[in-house]
């Protein structure tokens, strides 16, 4: 897989030893990627191989990872310093604090000593990518990827390119965390993006139900963890809608919209599909077009997909997680 590269990306050079950098370091070396983890200093560089090692070490002995996912994260190397570690790589993943000086800095640092064709990746959840283009000479090889916490595990990544971003960047880039075992999805250079945009409008909400006297904020994460939370692992929030059915959405917007407040009238798109019947999986067609082959599929897989993680939370309740 990797070991042969993919889309010609070999080595990477991860550049932040933290939370985050050391889990993407340990990931794709464990995926058989030959990485360069450098920190602010030599020695910060091989403390966070340490603390990754550390952890590996406990993820093997609690049967996560097998057992030579430690000897896999030894192979990461640490360079004396980050002109060092971006020399002759495919792939630069830069995961520096979200200070956006201290990126400007890091990205003409790299950008000047790295391979002119490797591509050079910004770690943040939150910085504009276009503005960050800006740090990198050849700009059409930089692009957003915007990993989640922890790395290691949560297998969705998104890519966010600049305006300035090559296709083939883009395409290269994707084919590469597919081939390591990543989940990525292109969205449009946003604040927030899409996840944390999502997650920030469900924290929102939540902190109103609390304060309003809905839930405590145990109840609320019992409630969100337990129904709609359970099936999100799954399916996104188009594809629920058109397996609830969209009227039955249109009308709970309603009624909210009526109690709670204006903000919850019914989204244009979904009154329109309403109005023409297009309720969603039961009429054949919704926020996408069902044949009936296609539903009763969608719905036998659904059921599937749920029993089994609802067999696997009794488990893990069972073992007192």
């Amino acid at each position: 897989m990797a070991e042969r590269g993919v889309e010609g990306i070999e080595s990477v050079a991860v550049l932040g030893g933290g939370t985050m950098g050391g889990g993407i370091a340990g990931h794709l070396a464990r995926a058989g990627v030959r990485v360069a983890l450098v920190d602010a200093s030599p020695d910060l560089s091989r403390t966070a191989r340490e603390r990754l090692l550390e952890r590996t070490r406990g993820h093997v002995e609690a049967g996560l990872l097998p057992p030579d996912a430690t000897d896999r994260t030894a192979r990461i190397e640490t360079p004396a310093d980050m002109e060092a570690a971006v020399a002759g790589v495919d792939l630069v993943i830069e995961a520096v604090p979200e200070d956006a000086t201290l990126k400007d800095e890091v990205l003409r640092r790299c950008a000047a000593a790295a391979p002119v064709e490797a591509i050079i990746a910004s770690n943040t959840s939150s910085l504009p990518i276009e503005g960050l283009a800006a740090s990198v000479s050849e700009p059409g090889r930089f692009l957003g990827v915007h990993w989640f916490n922890p790395p290691e595990w949560t297998p969705g990544i998104e890519i966010i390119p600049a305006p300035s971003t090559t296709r083939e960047t883009v395409d290269r880039a994707i084919a590469f965390l597919r081939a390591v075992g990543k989940r990525p999805a292109e969205v449009a250079d946003r604040a927030g993006f899409v996840a944390n945009r999502l997650q920030s409008a469900l924290l929102r909400e939540a902190i109103a139900c609390v304060e309003e006297g809905l839930a405590s904020p145990d109840d609320l994460d019992e409630v969100v963890r337990s129904t709609f939370g359970f099936r999100l692992p799954f399916f996104g929030p188009f594809a629920i809608a058109d397996m609830a059915g969209l009227d039955v959405y249109k009308s709970v917007f309603e009624t909210l919209e009526r109690d709670v407040g204006p903000e919850f009238a019914p989204p244009a798109v979904l009154r329109e599909h309403v109005e023409a019947g297009r309720f969603g999986t039961k009429s054949g067609q919704g926020f996408r077009t069902w044949s009936e082959d296609e539903r009763e599929a969608l719905l036998l897989e659904r059921d599937r997909r749920y029993a089994a993680l609802a067999k696997l939370l009794a488990e893990l309740d069972d073992g007192g997680a």
